[in-house]
């Protein structure tokens, strides 16, 4: 596993880790690294930034969903050519999964899925990033607090963060000379240019951000890194060699720039695989309405057999030709409701391949997609008049005005369902301010929610809808955990193109 990478953490959810991430990896890109992104957690919108800067797809560690050797097992994989890692941490450091009902340990211990418990996983040291914007010396006791909560945990690196003037700076840099083993790497300046636009599920993903500003807030971004932030003493201290490692890549042909949706979204195509006989092309949904997928997910289709193709519900007039198979990602269909209606024969053509039997997933955004009716169609996602959708569920669904669910989920398959045997566990996440309304709810379910703090939206017992090999559910699963999901979705699309090309002999 390589031992060259930096976690970039906060205190809270919004100390600045993005800016800062973001700024990092461009100012590294700029000094000819080659930079491998992660993100910690089960976020989707922060992958398709580090995509977007670097042109690699980002790939999500959840020590929680994927596991301890599922987490290390990515990492590894996905940076074995990289010259850097980094990772962006979720919510605060020491935020995860929180368990209840067990005695607390003798010693602090990271919660699964937090961003200490994944450097921890991987041995790798923290750069901690702490907002100053209304804080002086106390600044300091905040750093050693997160220095001595878990002795086991490598703090080693902090940036201050919405820092006001020099003298600020000062006070700041006094506050932690007594903390041994700390470096302070530097203090970025306030700034109003250097905050990432959000909305109600979080930052503006990036193919809704305008490329003019985009392109500006990363300039800005990596201006200020390389001005405020000591990069040297950073790739010092993780012996990293700015020059002879930025040499490696000097002989390599500089391959073409890719699109920001193909960086986002890219995997090897299933030619590219050996021992691979049997091929089917499964349609992955792109684009501003559908874009939350796991990048993990998509690799483990493409070594199970299948190629990959997009299309988009927005846009596109029909589905692709020859597919087996379709993956309805999570987004934000409620913001291009209209859209999504207008395209009328792109959603009759779904809901003809559903009834044909042909597999499809679909997850959260995709749920939506496929009831009946979409409430909520203004600019922010709430407010709005209804709009038709697919209608393979006779759902309606409505946009609420606060979080209706958030949380990891455990779920155990029904016999309805029809990619694994039933009792199989799959882990994932649940996120989305969205409420699932009659005429009734009595289509087979495909999952049972095994924890009983999991309360999904869709009721205590049971997540998810089926319709003949449709499987639609507000969870995100993460196909990590249960390494015979994709091949057993492909192995679906296996039978459902044999059963077609029968049909047509």
């Amino acid at each position: 596993m390589a031992t060259r990478g930096i976690v970039v953490a906060g205190t809270a959810s919004s100390t600045g880790k993005t800016t800062v991430t973001l700024g990092l990896m461009a100012a590294l890109k700029a000094r000819g690294l080659k930079v491998q992104p992660f993100k910690a957690g089960p976020d989707y919108i922060d992958p398709g930034h580090h995509a977007a800067v670097l042109g690699r797809p980002s790939y999500n560690l959840d020590t929680w969903m994927c596991g301890i050797e599922g987490a290390r097992e990515t990492y590894r994989r996905a940076s074995a050519e990289a010259d850097l890692s980094v990772i962006e941490g979720v919510m605060g450091l020491f935020d995860g999964k929180f368990v209840t009902g067990r005695k607390r340990a003798p010693a602090p211990v990271s919660c699964e899925g937090s961003t200490a418990h994944l450097a921890k996983t991987l041995k790798l040291p923290v750069l901690l990033v702490v907002d100053a914007q209304r804080a002086a010396t106390s600044a300091g006791a905040v750093v050693k607090g997160f220095c001595d909560f878990d002795p086991d945990l490598s703090v080693k690196y902090v940036v201050f963060n919405c820092v006001g003037s020099d003298r600020h700076a000062e006070i700041l840099r006094d506050s932690i000379k007594g903390l041994r083993g700390i470096t302070l790497l530097g203090c970025l300046s306030r700034d109003e240019r250097l905050k990432m636009p959000g909305r109600h599920l979080g930052l503006v993903t990036n193919a809704d951000l305008e490329r003019r500003r985009w392109r500006a807030f990363i300039r800005t971004a990596a201006e200020a890194v390389e001005r405020f932030i000591d990069i040297d003493k950073l790739l010092d201290g993780l012996r990293v060699n700015p020059a002879s490692e930025a040499g490696l890549h000097k002989g390599r042909k500089k391959s073409p720039k890719k699109s920001l949706k193909a960086a986002a979204g890219s995997a090897k195509t299933v030619s590219s695989l050996k021992g691979v006989s049997k091929v089917v092309r499964i349609a992955i949904a792109r684009d501003s309405a559908f874009c939350f997928y796991y990048q993990e997910n998509l690799d483990r289709l493409v070594k199970a057999g299948a190629e990959l193709v997009h299309f988009s519900p927005i846009k596109s007039k029909r589905l692709p030709r020859n597919i087996s198979g379709v993956y309805l990602g999570g987004g934000y269909p409620e913001l291009h409701a209209n859209e999504l209606e207008a395209n009328g024969k792109l959603r009759d053509e779904i809901k003809d391949a559903a009834e044909s039997g042909m597999p499809i997933i679909a997850e959260c955004g995709g749920l939506i997609y496929l009831c009946a009716s979409l409430k909520g169609a203004g600019d922010d996602g709430v407010k709005g008049a209804r709009s038709e959708m697919v209608g393979l569920f006779p759902f309606k669904v409505e946009m609420a005005g606060r979080r209706t669910a958030l949380g990891y989920r455990q779920v155990t398959t029904t016999e309805t369902f029809p990619f694994l045997p039933a009792g199989e566990s799959i882990r994932g996440h649940e996120y989305h301010y969205s409420l699932i309304k009659g005429p009734n709810k009595r289509a087979p379910r495909p999952f049972r929610l095994t924890e009983p703090e999991a309360r999904g939206s869709e009721g205590y017992l049971f997540d998810g809808y089926i319709h003949k090999q449709t499987v639609a559910s507000y969870t995100h699963l993460h196909f990590a955990s249960n390494s015979a999901l994709a091949t057993g979705f492909v192995e679906a699309c296996l039978r459902y193109n044999t059963l077609v090309q029968k049909r047509r002999a």
